[in-house]
């Protein structure tokens, strides 16, 4: 069995503001990477997310960005969890995709995969798919209504 999942939603913000919120570390760190973000995802570069739930900045590869549309990561996970790709790095793949609907709403889409069929591989993607889930939710609260959901949650 292959483990990936995707998770979805609305928010009520045109497409630019919602991919902008994701792109940019300054954005991005008032909602999701509550440890800070580092770097713009620009393809090529390597940025770090840090998370009060899991401390230590993680290195984000960006692998491909298309303006108000797509954004494809890749990330590491624990060696028994994640398939090594062709150089044996343990990552997984995260690919956005930024749709604008009717009424100036965007709906986002989140998928990951990238790991074992075993026990840790199920555990981890059952952990990761609830994380971006919760950054979905953050995201839209935090671009509809200013308030950063994530805030005192893991401290």
């Amino acid at each position: 069995m292959e483990l990936k999942f995707t998770v979805g939603g609305r928010i009520d913000k045109p497409v630019h503001e919602a991919f902008e919120a994701v792109v940019n570390p300054a954005h991005l760190s008032q909602f999701f990477t509550t440890g800070g973000a580092q770097g713009r995802l620009e393809p090529g570069a390597t940025v770090t997310w840090d998370f009060h739930d899991f401390p230590g900045a993680f290195p984000v590869e960006v692998v491909e960005v298309e303006q108000n549309a797509r954004i494809v990561l890749r990330w590491a996970g624990a060696d028994d969890a994640v398939t090594p790709d062709a150089q044996g790095r343990a990552l997984t793949t995260v690919t956005m995709t930024f749709a604008a609907l009717d009424g100036g709403r965007t709906h986002v889409q989140i998928s990951e995969e990238g790991w074992r069929d075993n026990a840790a591989g199920l555990k981890a993607s059952y952990g990761n798919c609830e994380g971006w889930t919760g950054m979905l939710c953050a995201m839209r609260i935090w671009l509809e209504h200013g308030v950063n959901l994530r805030d005192g949650f893991y401290k």
